[in-house]
């Protein structure tokens, strides 16, 4: 048994609380920003429009984390709440992967880019993405959100803390903050691994966002939520679901005509 007895809130500037959950975001986006910037570079991508894109996604990221797919409703009613990291459930993945993604869109139209001739960043973005989640779970472990459901295993946490953002303070829980941690690290060594060995260029975020939600689908089975979405599963574990049927056959198709071209040109 761990006991997990940290303040949320790592120290405060006036009126303004620096929770160690936002410190770990920032450290995240930082990461996912230098590992971009590194593999843009080893891809031969231009590095100009590299900040301008990053930017875009992480306010399309911070708004879809907030509205998308968790706590909407909460979030309509007290808007305010967007912006607190302390003792509300704080930021989905899902969210930030799909606020993301319709932000760099909307920067494609406005600029007339392709939205495909972003497929290199992509592969960038694939490697720096799951090692910025593990960081960001850390963050997670010490504010007590996304905790898991009551149990026995020797490796359980107990929180302690009155302001932590666990549900169920003083009981032993599976420490699933930790299993996201682990499973990202995991994500990221295949993805690290697979780099420059799948054609097309693109392929490699594909992979990216089937190992995740695989995982995902898996591991929201030991986290704790007060209600089921549907059918008995989390609202993840749906989206991790729609994330497979789409992009799943997508990455197949595209590694059999892959394979098939290097047949042909083979011959």
């Amino acid at each position: 048994m761990f006991t997990i007895n940290i303040d949320p809130v790592a120290f405060s500037i006036g009126p303004i609380n620096v929770s160690w959950y936002g410190i770990m975001v920032a450290l995240a986006v930082i990461t996912l920003l230098v590992v971009t910037l590194r593999e843009t570079k080893r891809l031969g991508i231009s590095q100009d429009t590299i900040y301008s894109l990053f930017l875009w996604g992480i306010i399309g990221g911070f708004i879809g984390a907030r509205l998308v797919v968790v706590q909407w409703g909460h979030y309509i009613a007290h808007p305010q709440d967007i912006f607190n990291f302390v003792g509300f459930p704080a930021f989905s993945l899902y969210g930030v992967i799909i606020g993301a993604l319709v932000a760099v869109w909307v920067y494609t139209r406005i600029k007339r880019v392709p939205f495909q001739s972003l497929a290199g960043v992509g592969e960038a973005i694939a490697v720096g993405a799951p090692l910025a989640q593990a960081i960001g779970r850390v963050g997670c472990t010490i504010d007590g959100c996304c905790h898991g459901n009551p149990t026995s295993l020797p490796w359980a946490v107990i929180y302690t803390n009155p302001h932590s953002a666990c549900g169920l303070l003083g009981e032993l829980l599976h420490p699933t903050q930790i299993y996201f941690l682990l499973w990202n690290l995991i994500v990221f060594a295949v993805v690290w691994r697979m780099r420059g060995k799948l054609k097309p260029q693109g392929s490699l975020f594909l992979l990216y966002l089937c190992l995740y939600a695989v995982g995902d689908f898996g591991l929201r089975f030991l986290r704790y939520v007060d209600q089921p979405f549907l059918f008995g599963l989390h609202q993840g574990q749906v989206i991790s679901l729609a994330i497979l049927v789409i992009v799943l056959p997508l990455f197949i198709l595209r590694m059999r005509r892959a394979s098939q071209m290097g047949r042909n040109e083979g011959d």
